[in-house]
């Protein structure tokens, strides 16, 4: 009986749709027949006087000419069984209900006809038509959907939903009924309740499927045997999901999430397409709307070029330029790949939005001044973001000589460039690993700072390495954002925690007690914008992180989650644990964002102004000169003194080693 029904319905599926339309008003003939046959059963108390061949013949034949067209016009022929909605029925109610006016019209013409026709006769018929008409739409609905069975009919397709994984949904509304929709036609999850907040729904049954309050998610558990929790709640705050994956963490349940109405709106993903918990919503921050006259201040209707285009960072720069309507982007980046990957991706959205913008994809790297120079004079740049960077804490500090080449002498390289080009605006990328660093990347990310607030100090400096001592007259806006770690980014822990509990684990955390700031990359690069667009010339901004999160908690509310217990002290036989290896080289226990304590607010209530020490371009030049020596040189002793001597608070915690030229170094010896 199953294989029989499910390649039926295969077959029924599949047939061409000329073919399923002359099925469909077939079956509609003979359910208007079947309708009058019954309203006259209704009036009459039995068949005996029905004539459908001979004095009701010419009923039995108007019924359907009337009834066809009628249901034609109204669309019935056009929607799809699987996908019929509010709108179908009542065009079904519509249809239904002025044929069976016209039949009563036609019925009181023809009262001569050789057998009269009882007038409570065309009410019956009209009410039995709705019943028959509408309700095998509606069965065939759920035939379709695969949930056509009553609960309590034992079947084979229960047998087979119940080989499914069982879940519950999160949120009775729109998103939640939609879900279970997309679920049962599927067929690859089985829902079997719904969990929401209203009191005014709790214990009722939608879609067929109880409703449960929050507060009695185990009585779920134990009635209904759900393995896993999808929210179905697009619309609610970060701060509203933070609350419910707190109370969820304590139930063995692995919770995941449909898309927001952001996404759903933009096409990228379906209602269907369940993700894991963004932890965004574990961190509880709603972001604040974009300023809209900040936001186009140094984009709309200008050519804008980022560096680093590919990256984290500057690939969602990239994404959220082009919607803000700048003539022309550059995108400029050194890794080919990265640039193929962001250019074809908004390459396809420019296609499918019909934007008027212009995108050049540009290979080059910010080591190379004259490129650089060429690039923004050719193409007339107005505004540079410089998000190009070496950001890996451990990487950078065993490959000294390529972290200083390419995060200072890159940025010192870009900013020439764009005074000689006669750039409006630029703005730097920087990171809360400047304050204080206790590792070379962020020393070197602060002497980009320092690079840009001296350059920016001097009307008409003279460059570095410039023999010539010709002054260049600046005009370029310098302006710097500092922000701590966004989620997602490469190297960030949190895919890296995703991979090791699908793996079975161990989650591993430096330290039981090392805490970062996190924001979602979206949200920095939205404040990046903004914050470009109020500086003056040298401004140090800094983004409002919230919070700082504690990592080794973060890492255990993931296994929570994720379905799965945590193996400790207190629970041996538990899933996964959490292993703590030791910082690694450079890194710090705390980050902070400001250097000293003198920060004022602006306009925008998530970015604050710094006001931070610098030295004058003159003297700053010179330490540059000498720490580009020590490089050149390999004299890392000497690249660890200027560097403690140039940067405030600069507190390295161990030697300083680059793994190339030190090993270079021992070859030598021997």
């Amino acid at each position: 009986m199953l294989r029989f029904a499910e390649k039926l319905r295969s077959r029924l599926v599949m047939l061409p749709r000329r073919y399923k339309r002359l099925i469909q008003v077939v079956m509609d003939i003979v359910l208007v027949w079947a309708a009058l046959w019954f309203a006259f059963v209704v009036r009459l108390g039995d068949s005996k006087d029905i004539e459908p061949f001979t004095g009701h013949a010419w009923l039995f034949t108007v019924a359907p000419l009337i009834a066809i067209p009628l249901f034609i016009r109204f669309g019935m022929y056009r929607a799809v069984m699987r996908y019929l909605g509010n709108d179908a029925l009542l065009a079904i109610g519509k249809a239904v209900s002025l044929s069976a006016l016209i039949l009563a019209l036609v019925v009181y013409w023809h009262q001569g006809a050789p057998k009269l026709i009882p007038r409570s006769m065309v009410f019956n018929y009209w009410w039995l038509s709705l019943m028959l008409v509408g309700g095998l739409r509606l069965l065939m609905r759920q035939y379709f959907m695969g949930g056509w069975f009553l609960p309590g009919q034992p079947s084979n397709f229960k047998v087979l939903d119940n080989c499914l994984p069982k879940v519950a949904i999160y949120g009775a509304g729109a998103a939640g009924n939609q879900l279970v929709a997309a679920l049962r036609l599927g067929r690859g999850m089985r829902p079997v309740a719904f969990i929401d907040d209203d009191p005014t729904i709790s214990n009722r049954v939608i879609a067929g499927l109880r409703v449960y309050t929050s507060k009695h998610i185990q009585q779920m558990i134990n009635e209904a045997a759900a393995d896993e929790i999808l929210l179905a709640i697009p619309s609610a705050t970060r701060g509203r999901r933070r609350e419910i994956l707190g109370l969820l963490e304590q139930f063995p349940l692995h919770v995941r999430s449909v898309p927001g109405f952001m996404d759903l709106a933009s096409g990228r993903v379906k209602v269907e397409d369940v993700q894991e918990v963004d932890i965004a919503d574990l961190l509880g921050r709603d972001a604040v709307p974009p300023q809209k006259l900040l936001f186009e201040r140094c984009i709309r209707g200008q050519v804008v070029m980022v560096t680093g285009a590919g990256g984290s960072i500057g690939s969602e720069l990239c994404r959220q330029i082009v919607a803000t309507g700048p003539t022309t982007l550059l995108l400029f980046e050194h890794s080919e790949f990265n640039l193929y990957s962001i250019h074809a991706e908004l390459e396809r959205r420019v296609q499918r939005e019909s934007l008027p913008l212009r995108l050049v994809p540009i290979l080059g790297s910010i080591r190379n001044s004259e490129r650089l120079f060429d690039v923004m004079q050719t193409w007339g740049v107005n505004t540079v973001y410089h998000a190009a960077a070496y950001k890996h804490v451990p990487m950078v500090e065993h490959n000294i000589a390529e972290g200083v080449l390419n995060n200072v002498l890159g940025s010192l390289y870009t900013a020439q460039a764009a005074i000689r080009a006669g750039v409006e605006h630029f703005v730097l990328i920087s990171t809360d690993k400047a304050v204080r660093p206790t590792n070379v990347m962020g020393s070197t990310k602060r002497l980009a700072e320092m690079t840009l607030q001296a350059l920016s100090a001097e009307a008409a400096p003279v460059f570095l390495g410039d023999k010539s001592a010709v002054a260049h007259l600046n005009k370029t806006r310098f302006t710097m954002v500092r922000f701590g770690n966004v989620l997602g980014s490469s190297g960030s822990v949190i895919p890296l925690f995703r991979e090791q509990i699908s793996h079975g684990g161990p989650v591993t955390v430096t330290h039981p007690n090392i805490t970062r700031y996190f924001m979602t990359i979206p949200e920095a690069a939205q404040l990046v914008i903004q914050a470009g667009a109020m500086g003056q010339g040298g401004d140090v901004f800094v983004l409002d992180m919230g919070q700082p999160v504690k990592i080794a908690e973060l890492a255990e509310k993931m296994i929570l989650l994720s379905g799965l217990t945590l193996r400790s002290e207190r629970n041996p036989n538990g899933d996964i644990a959490v292993e703590f290896t030791g910082l690694r080289p450079g890194e710090k226990l705390y980050e902070e964002l400001l250097i000293g304590d003198d920060v004022t607010p602006t306009d925008h209530p998530m970015i604050m102004r710094a006001n931070e020490d610098h030295l004058p371009w003159e003297a700053f030049k010179l330490a540059l000169e000498q720490l580009m020596v020590a490089v050149e040189q390999d004299d890392y002793v000497r690249v660890r003194q200027l560097l403690r001597e140039t940067v405030s608070g600069y507190a390295p915690e161990g030697e300083i080693v680059d793994w190339i030229h030190s090993r270079q170094a021992k070859f030598k010896a021997q």
